[in-house]
């Protein structure tokens, strides 16, 4: 939890810098980065420390999966309530928007997601999920024991702002598209700047990485039914094999990022679902084969889409019959 912490407040307070948040009019250069300083000193004191560990790993205990974290929804409210904290609720069905500030401009948002993935936790410890078959694997509970961290210090300093900070807890981050209905919503309603962040194991305690232009990619989603006709493993030239077919798929689908993208342009095409037959002798039906696909820019993305159709439908017999489609997915590109 002490790599969460100091990417919270690091992160928090170094973009609040280059904003009229502050209600001092001007700041002279030896205050302004002391600013960052004194508000990590308050996140490392151990009323505040321990605090966000024990939010931590209560979530972390109590997984939920998008659209789901109903429990983990009223966590955050009940502790907004402690700190007097006003929001909105619910918002894209579990979703928290709180506000600490003046209530006028300019608004500044901070952003956490909060649902959990289908997976086993298979490290025992104290801590562990409770919850069979559904853990914190990506770091969310993380994400929102920060984000209640700095709520805590912001709360604390309300009146030194000069114009109000927005906490988004977002539901469904994992694929079902959740930071669209928090946009439906009106979730960042006259927001003028937002700041999200993610944890990661790759850097050392105490850093916080970022870089200009795009850091994390656009995703989508695509699943493909490949319809045959199924027999005897010992006569497959009475069936019509949708194995053979969909491997065929897979193959193509490899060459996509390999030959035809731009080596510069990253790209990624991962077929992680394949489904189809129970025995080992007997040729099945039909093979379900499933995967995800990002890039870093919305042209990259859409002709990414359009080639794995392409791929599917070009790599199916008149015999065979393809279903492939890409559920509702948000990509949302800013330029640097």
């Amino acid at each position: 939890m002490d790599f969460s912490q100091w990417l919270s407040l690091t992160f928090i307070f170094h973009a609040f810098l280059s904003l009229p948040i502050s209600s001092e009019p001007s700041l002279s250069p030896e205050v302004l980065p002391q600013i960052p300083v004194n508000f990590l000193d308050l996140a490392k004191s151990s009323e505040v420390f321990d605090w966000m560990v024990g939010i931590r790993r209560k979530i972390h205990e109590n997984p939920e999966l998008g659209f789901e974290e109903f429990e983990t929804s009223k966590l955050i409210r009940a502790e907004l309530d402690q700190m007097a904290i006003p929001y909105k609720y619910p918002l894209a069905e579990t979703g928290v928007v709180g506000y600490i500030g003046t209530g006028l401009p300019p608004f500044v948002a901070i952003r956490a997601d909060m649902d959990a993935l289908a997976m086993q936790e298979s490290v025992e410890w104290e801590h562990e999920s409770k919850v069979p078959g559904k853990m914190h694997a990506c770091g969310h509970d993380a994400h929102v024991a920060m984000l209640l961290g700095a709520a805590k210090i912001l709360q604390d300093h309300r009146l030194e702002l000069q114009g109000t900070v927005v906490l988004v807890f977002q539901p469904a981050e994992e694929g079902l598209g959740g930071a669209k209905k928090m946009l439906d919503d009106g979730a960042l309603e006259n927001v003028d700047a937002i700041f999200g962040i993610h944890v990661s194991a790759s850097y050392p305690i105490g850093t916080v990485a970022s870089r200009s232009g795009p850091i994390l990619a656009g995703g989508g989603f695509f699943e493909a039914v490949i319809s045959g006709k199924g027999g005897h493993a010992a006569i497959p030239q009475h069936t019509i094999d949708p194995i053979l077919a969909a491997s065929h798929i897979i193959v193509s689908l490899q060459h996509l990022v390999s030959r035809e993208a731009d080596p510069l342009d990253s790209q990624v095409v991962t077929v992680g679902k394949f489904q189809g037959g129970g025995a080992f002798n007997v040729i099945p039906d039909s093979v379900t084969i499933g995967g995800t696909f990002r890039a870093f820019s919305k042209e990259s993305f859409i002709q990414l889409k359009q080639r794995i159709e392409e791929v599917n439908v070009l790599n199916a017999t008149d015999s065979e019959v393809l279903q492939f489609w890409q559920p509702i997915c948000p990509f949302f590109h800013f330029p640097p």
